[in-house]
């Protein structure tokens, strides 16, 4: 969940597209390619939602559940309710992004997880950024690392990076403890603002070589980058980029919108 705030969960689903750029160079495709390939990088990072496809999947996977019932009324008001401190910044993005978590506490986590093919089949998959599919691919060819780090829930990005190659143990996203297949509410991990790069460090990253991202709440990650590079920048991250002097890239599919 790494965009604007929304007031309601029960609102529209949200489409991430970056202003414009103003001071930040704007890459081309083949420029684009051609940066991130040229020194084949080790290891390489990527942000998900708004970065590899547009749209929030965190929150419209939110949304989703809660409109096909899977949640109990009592969770809905609970998590509507903290939706709105959310939405008056009295709940954090990091809290908020657990809660999003925390609210399928009782579940069986082979149930959410097929909710969360679903969702990402009938919802996201048409909205992938096929030049990230491809750029991904290349980097695989040559050997690199790829990592994925997200502060939606592991089951949705799990199922959104399989057609990237990326495999689930390279997955740094929010989670919680699962005990006999049923899902707690104890937070292991929310991966969002500085946690991004914490969350590198603790499996031994400090220092990728290419990170990819298009929000603010990439910003830490990107800054310990060899190579940063902003894709779909948010308004806060292409006045972020315009600082640190980083090209930005749009995807084609936006552009061309």
């Amino acid at each position: 969940m790494e965009g604007s705030r929304f007031l309601s969960i029960t609102g529209a689903f949200p489409v991430l597209i970056g202003s414009q750029p103003t001071s930040s160079a704007r890459l081309s495709k083949a420029e684009f390619f051609r940066l991130a390939l040229e020194r084949p990088p080790a290891v390489a990072v990527f942000d998900c939602d708004g970065t590899l496809w547009s749209g929030d999947a965190g929150y419209g996977f939110m949304v989703w559940t809660l409109e096909q019932g899977l949640v109990s009324p009592q969770a809905r008001e609970w998590l509507d309710a903290r939706y709105r401190l959310y939405g008056i910044s009295e709940v954090s993005e990091a809290e908020m992004c657990g809660d999003m978590v925390k609210v399928y506490a009782g579940l069986y986590e082979e149930e959410i997880r097929t909710a969360a093919a679903e969702y990402f089949r009938e919802n996201i998959h048409v909205h992938v950024f096929h030049e990230m599919r491809e750029l991904i691919a290349r980097l695989r060819g040559t050997g690199s690392d790829i990592w994925a780090v997200s502060s939606t829930n592991n089951w949705v990005i799990e199922e959104g990076v399989r057609e990237f190659g990326i495999q689930p143990e390279r997955i740094l996203a929010a989670r919680v403890a699962i005990r006999e297949a049923i899902i707690t509410d104890e937070i292991l991990d929310v991966p969002t603002d500085e946690g991004k790069a914490e969350a590198l460090r603790r499996v031994g990253i400090s220092e990728p070589d290419v990170v990819f991202g298009n929000s603010i709440h990439d910003a830490a990650m990107l800054e310990i980058a060899r190579r940063a590079f902003p894709v779909n920048p948010s308004p806060g991250l292409l006045e972020f980029a315009a600082q640190h002097g980083w090209a930005v890239y749009y995807p084609e599919s936006l552009t061309e919108a």
